[in-house]
């Protein structure tokens, strides 16, 4: 295992981590405890608990008993759990307390490594957190030790900015991967690709650390028949390409069960030659003509609408991400606004008809 030492801190982070988002939660909690188990004695020391379901945490702690000085968590202020146990999220800063108290004590610890105001994509995100007293609440908590960091999950570059300004944040947490990423290189490479590039640069100099949510974009870039490129590329490609990306501390994907595991930890093991991704310098337009790569080429929407969030979210859900669905449904402008004035379907150099999907994704989401 490589690792990577944080900025703001001591901490030496491995280059590979786990995110609890994946779907493990189904695990029965003997596989679970099973998959964490196994996951430390290969070194991973760095974990996202963001989790689907709050099945994880009792086999989590049971795994991780005797080894908790040796690894790293990130805890998220606004990720809940309703009745039936599956994940929500909330700005209510006592159920917020709730699900603290909740989870340091199955875990068995008494400190947080990286508590993260939860979710963050849009200003008013933030203002909620700020007004409701969430990130008062934390800074206290790091004055009196329990949490070590403060960081943030965002998907969104400017808000992301935003909050680096005031100088409280030492770890992010972004999605990250080469679909995302991907520059065309004409005139229209602005918006949201420059504005990644922008940020993650400025991470750096400013010694920001992150951690990567969707290396693998939501599975679909493994697979030519969902990859926006229509060729596949493999897990270590991808986790090579993000852990390549400036200020990029360590990919944390999510995980299924200890199949999964096995094909993550080849990793490390993977010799230069197959972690090798100079493939997608080949991608080139007419390869994915038809398919939305998030770019924002299309940008400005006269309605003010997010194209490629909007897309994002869209696609995740499609596969199942009910974190991505959530994350939809609170944009302050959805798909709905579209007013099918074709200024997108004239800008996008990749031929995709964002008019007619916004439609497709209005009604996905019963708008």
């Amino acid at each position: 295992m490589q690792y990577r030492k944080l900025p703001h801190g001591d901490e030496k982070i491995g280059v590979l981590g786990l995110g609890m988002g994946g779907g493990l939660h189904k695990e029965s909690a003997r596989n679970i405890q099973a998959v964490i188990e196994k996951a430390i004695e290969n070194e991973i020391n760095f974990y996202d608990l963001c989790a689907s379901g709050n099945q994880i945490f009792e086999p989590f702690g049971k795994a991780i008993h005797g080894n908790r000085e040796k690894l790293y968590f990130q805890m998220h202020f606004g990720a809940v759990f309703n009745e039936n146990g599956e994940y929500e999220w909330t700005r209510d800063l006592e159920k917020i307390r709730h699900m603290i108290d909740w989870e340091l004590k199955i875990l068995n610890t008494d400190y947080i490594d990286f508590g993260y105001l939860h979710c963050v994509d849009e200003i008013s995100d933030y203002n909620d957190l700020v007004n409701a007293g969430v990130l008062d609440y934390i800074q206290k908590l790091k004055s009196r030790g329990i949490v070590r960091h403060i960081g943030l999950s965002s998907h969104t570059p400017s808000v992301a900015q935003h909050i680096i300004d005031t100088g409280l944040i030492d770890m992010m947490m972004f999605s990250i991967n080469v679909a995302y990423d991907y520059e065309k290189g004409d005139e229209y490479g602005i918006g949201t690709v420059s504005e990644r590039a922008e940020l993650f640069r400025r991470c750096e100099k400013e010694g920001v650390g992150i951690s990567v949510m969707k290396p693998f974009h939501g599975g679909q870039l493994l697979d030519e028949k969902t990859s926006p490129f229509r060729t596949a590329l493999t897990r270590n490609q991808c986790l090579q390409y993000v852990l390549d990306r400036p200020a990029v501390l360590t990919a944390v994907p999510g995980i299924r069960n200890m199949s999964d595991l096995n094909d993550l930890l080849d990793f490390i093991n993977a010799d230069e030659s197959e972690k090798d991704y100079s493939v997608i310098g080949n991608f080139t337009a007419d390869k994915i003509s038809g398919n939305c790569v998030y770019c924002n080429h299309c940008q400005p929407c006269p309605a003010g609408i997010q194209i490629g969030l909007v897309n994002k979210y869209y696609d995740l859900a499609r596969i199942g991400d009910k974190l991505a669905e959530e994350h939809y449904r609170k944009l302050d402008i959805k798909a709905s606004a579209c007013m099918n004035c074709g200024h997108c379907d004239e800008r996008c150099p990749f031929g995709v008809e964002q008019s007619s999907r916004m439609n497709d994704i209005q009604k996905y989401f019963n708008e």
